[in-house]
């Protein structure tokens, strides 16, 4: 289950990616500098698109590092430019693929904790579930949503991604 969870966040986190790409092509065409987007979010209270990628990036690659007992990379959170949040995607990719099955063996023994959680521990289970993955696909949607609300031509496939359809 874990192995196949973190491989659609790759799977995600490459989709970011394309959509960046598309951001760019879209700012060109248009005539504008592309980091313009860097700043947009969709309310007032929200964060902005480059902290909902490093937020993104960092449920993704924390998450798996919690989880596993790895160590995970660390990222300043200094982007300015679409370029860099691109960058800090590969990281996260490069660090993920740098995992193994094995590396979530007996995840199901471990318990996880944060400082903010004032000594209170979840399963890695139970951590997956109501916290990394909702984590992850709330500022992942959110990095779509910016982008389309200003104008980048995407849609749902974008979202998905291609599927894994074969013949019956």
């Amino acid at each position: 289950m874990y192995t196949q969870i973190f491989g659609q966040m790759k799977k995600q986190l490459a989709q970011m990616d394309s959509w960046l790409m598309t951001a760019a092509t879209y700012a060109d065409a248009k005539k504008f500098d592309v980091d313009v987007f860097m700043t947009q979010r969709l309310a007032p209270d929200q964060f902005a698109l480059a902290r909902q990628v490093q937020i993104a990036c960092d449920a993704a690659k924390l998450g798996a590092a919690r989880i596993t007992g790895k160590e995970a990379p660390s990222h300043a959170d200094s982007e300015q430019t679409i370029a860099e949040l691109r960058e800090r995607i590969a990281a996260t990719l490069t660090y993920l693929e740098g995992l193994t099955a094995a590396d979530f063996g007996d995840v199901g023994e471990r318990t996880v904790t944060q400082s903010r959680w004032e000594g209170k521990v979840m399963s890695t289970h139970d951590y997956l579930l109501e916290h990394v993955m909702p984590n992850f696909y709330f500022h992942s949607v959110h990095v779509y949503a910016i982008l389309r609300h200003n104008g980048v031509g995407l849609g749902k496939r974008d979202y998905l991604g291609t599927l894994s359809k074969r013949d019956a």
